[in-house]
């Protein structure tokens, strides 16, 4: 008995461990952090920005001196030159290093140009990756607001539901008292039946609305939870938005994917100058250091050189600058130029092709905006008048003025006037928001 005690007490635990987790609420914030710090495009994003990091630390430390050291050690059979020049039939070992480095000094601007490009290059990168976080962004909001408009719209169905089957109840009791026929309960039930459909489809809406932002937080549909409802602004007739164009004109100078391409462009026009540059001499300082060794050299006694001799008499070193100057390179200097101006100009319409579909989203969101806003104020008439020819209908339906089919017209009325309400809603909603991320404001609910 104690054991079925200690059993039942385990998995009571596990049921109310298994709510509590089912409970758990994340609110729009939460789920945009997770998905910034979970998101694999935007990893990838951070990844390449590392690369070009790497890439614009790479181009300055190319303005450093080189250094470089060589060693070799040959084993020497037969003839060998001698310590006094001569040849001698000997085997020998010789031991050689160097030490050589060399500076550049003028090559055109090439090494500052370069610099710059790799800078231009790595804050494109950037910017890059805040696009694809507010990409994520938007689409979570997307999502979320989703959810919040299965939710309603679930809860609207469930109440036309309970609407319907309290209007079962009393049309039974009627078709009881012989005060109407049986085909009105019928057609009642048949339209139960319909509407219950209606809820399932609801509930279908609102699974779909978590999987989609389940997948954009790249969380398996397992780890499940509920989304924290906020409380939406209020939508008046009086309410006004911010002109498309006035927008645009603040979203052309913030928004990352218009200041990465700017940033591309600079690249690009810091290349063409890398191009230019080839076409110009190079100037170098450098300079080298040797040294030799040969277990068999000998004086002109007979004597073994000593190492340390060696190496006194042996050493050489030297300085010198470099004047390179390019005269003729199979005009691959000029084709790079030509091929770099055309870069130029490519990257000059990627830039105003990414303004101009700015542009277009923009004016896309004040446009669907607008017409959301007229349809939510549309909707909220129809829906006052359903409302109340409804209650009108089911009054006179009740003492049998009416037939059922009279009364389930009126009802599917008022379910599709408080449907389209809450799409005209949550489509405001959320077009304004993407307004206001335009022009620079964070996105919240």
């Amino acid at each position: 008995m104690k054991r079925m005690y200690s059993l039942i007490a385990a998995a009571l635990m596990l049921v109310v461990f298994t709510g509590a987790k089912a409970q758990q609420t994340w609110s729009l914030q939460k789920c945009i952090d997770y998905a910034l710090e979970n998101n694999i495009q935007i990893k990838q994003q951070a990844l390449n920005s590392e690369y070009y990091s790497n890439q614009h630390n790479q181009a300055k430390f190319n303005r450093l001196p080189n250094l470089n050291a060589g060693f070799q050690n040959n084993m020497n059979y037969g003839r060998t030159i001698g310590s006094d020049n001569t040849y001698l039939d000997i085997n020998s070992n010789s031991t050689s290093g160097s030490l050589s480095s060399n500076v550049t000094l003028w090559n055109g601007f090439t090494l500052k140009n370069s610099i710059k490009m790799a800078e231009m290059d790595l804050r494109a990168s950037l910017e890059e990756m805040q696009k694809a976080k507010d990409d994520i962004m938007l689409n979570i909001a997307a999502s979320y607001l989703e959810i919040l408009f299965a939710d309603e719209l679930l809860i609207v169905t469930e109440d036309l539901l309970k609407i319907t089957q309290l209007q079962i109840d009393r049309t039974g009791k009627l078709v009881e008292a012989g005060s109407l026929a049986k085909g009105s309960l019928l057609e009642i039930e048949a339209q139960y039946a319909r509407e219950e459909l209606n809820v399932v489809n609801a509930q279908n809406r609102v699974q779909l609305a978590y999987l989609s932002l389940y997948q954009f937080l790249e969380l398996p549909s397992t780890e499940s939870f509920k989304i924290e409802k906020p409380v939406l602004p209020e939508i008046s007739a009086n309410m006004s938005m911010l002109n498309s164009m006035d927008v645009f004109k603040n979203a052309v100078q913030i928004r990352p994917a218009v200041k990465g391409a700017e940033f591309k462009l600079e690249s690009a026009r810091k290349q063409l100058l890398i191009a230019k540059g080839n076409l110009l001499p190079t100037l170098t300082f450098g300079g080298n250091y040797y040294n030799f060794y040969n277990n068999k050299y000998t004086t002109f006694r007979g004597a073994k050189i000593e190492f340390s001799d060696q190496l006194k008499s042996n050493e050489r070193f030297g300085f010198g600058a470099t004047l390179n100057i390019p005269i003729f390179n199979r005009y691959q200097a000029q084709t790079g130029v030509s091929n770099a101006q055309i870069q130029v100009e490519n990257t000059e319409l990627q830039l105003q092709s990414t303004k101009n579909l700015l542009r277009k989203d923009i004016e896309q969101a004040y446009t669907n905006a607008l017409a959301a806003f007229k349809r939510y104020v549309a909707n909220q008439k129809a829906v006052v008048s359903s409302k109340e020819a409804f209650r009108y209908t089911e009054e006179k339906f009740n003492v049998g003025m009416i037939n059922s089919v009279e009364y389930n017209q009126v009802k599917n009325n008022l379910t599709n006037a408080q449907s389209n309400l809450l799409q005209a809603k949550y489509e405001y909603i959320f077009r304004t928001k993407i307004l206001d991320f335009y022009n620079g404001q964070p996105i919240d609910l």
